[in-house]
Parts: structure tokens; sequence; C-alpha cells
């Protein structure tokens, strides 16, 4: 039962399972009967669904996340103190995500649509958990926009990137979208069509002009001084 080769089998299984029939759907039984194992092993290596959902994530989001600080760490380096362009921050954050997913043998795929996932199928278990485990490279990645774009309302900056997490989300979930949108006409695209495409799509979000909003609050600002 304490075979490592067991504890991976399981960590496998339910990955692949959460993915395809998210997390409420996926009972413990489906977990077990895929990796051939029985209920007591998924008890003694993670003593319950909520923890061995955690490990699922734990796995891979401590090798992304680390990946992340490591490219801003390398681009701060270069920088020697001066502000970084906001694609180079963009790219550091959501390119190793989308060099994650398009990694098939390794599984990094199945791991971004699961994140995807849960994004667009949040529960407060998982919402929380993931809030704690990315607050520390969020944080990193808010300043270096902040000092990237100082004209830019840190309010605006923050949906910004709020939208941007969504596109990406969304983009590698698995979404049936294209097929729907362009009724067929789209062809399938490779990891690297798909990434450029949505850096681009990314980059212009995130530069894109201020929303009437802003303006329409500077007069009224002016009066009320």
């Amino acid at each position: 039962m304490s075979d490592p080769d067991t504890r991976s089998r399981i960590l496998s299984a339910a990955e692949l399972l959460f993915t395809e029939h998210g997390f409420e759907a996926t009972s413990l039984r489906m977990i077990t009967g895929a990796a051939k194992v029985n209920l007591a092993a998924v008890n003694y290596h993670f003593g319950s669904k909520e923890a061995l959902i955690q490990e699922v994530f734990k796995s891979r989001l401590t090798w992304l996340n680390e990946e992340r600080l490591r490219e801003l760490d390398r681009l701060e380096h270069a920088a020697k103190g001066e502000a970084l362009k906001p694609r180079q921050i963009v790219e550091a954050f959501f390119g190793v995500a989308l060099k994650m997913a398009a990694d098939v043998k390794g599984g990094g795929r199945n791991f971004m649509r699961l994140l995807g996932r849960t994004y667009t199928e949040p529960s407060a278990f998982i919402r929380n958990f993931l809030g704690g485990e990315d607050a520390a490279v969020i944080s990193r990645f808010k300043t270096a926009l902040f000092a990237a774009l100082p004209d830019v309302p840190r309010a605006e900056i923050l949906w910004r990137f709020h939208f941007m997490l969504g596109a990406m989300a969304y983009a590698i979930s698995g979404a049936d979208a294209p097929h729907i949108v362009a009724a067929g006409d789209l062809e399938e695209s490779d990891p690297e069509a798909l990434t450029a495409r949505l850096m681009s799509f990314l980059i212009g979000g995130l530069r894109a002009p201020l929303p009437e909003i802003h303006a329409a609050k500077k007069p009224r600002e002016r009066k009320a001084a």
C-alpha cells in the first residue's frame, strides 16, 4: 500500500477524471477503479477526497509557479532596476503556463485543462486553496505590472489581469468555443499557433485604451477638489 507507484497511479487517475468529469461528479470509487487500487490505498496516501484534490494541484502548481518566478527574476535582473515592458510580464506569467499546456507526454496539457476548468467551474474550497498557492506569485506579477503601466489605474490593471486569466483558462480548458463561433470554419490550431494568437490577444487587451468610465470620473473629481 505504501508503494510510491500506487500514490502516483492515484494522482494520475484523479487528475484525468477531474478534468473529464469535474470535481463534484468524480467519486472516489471512479478514481480507485481507474487506478486499480482499493479505497484503503486512497485513505492511506491522502486521507480524503479534498486532500487528494490538493495534492493533484500541488504536484504541478509548485513547478509552474517556480518557473514563473524564475523567469520574472531573470527579466528583472536583466532590467537592472528599470520597469519591465508589459509584454515581458505577460509572457513570463502566461507563456510558462502555455508551454506547460503544450506538454502532452508529460501530462502538462491535462493539468492545464484541469486548471482552466477551475476558473470556469469554481468551488469555494478549490478557489480558496488556489488563492493561497498563487498568492506570492500573483503579488510579484501585480507589482511588476503596476510599475510597467504607471499611467493606468491599479484597479484597471487588476480587472485586465482578471480578464486575461479568464481568456487563458477558456482557451486551454478544452471548451468547444471555436466550433461554436466559427461553425467549423477554423482549423485546429497547433500549440504554437494557439500560444501566438492568445499572447497577442492578451497583450492587446492589457494595453487597450482606458474605458470611458475613467474619463467620466475626472470632471467630478476636479469639481469635488
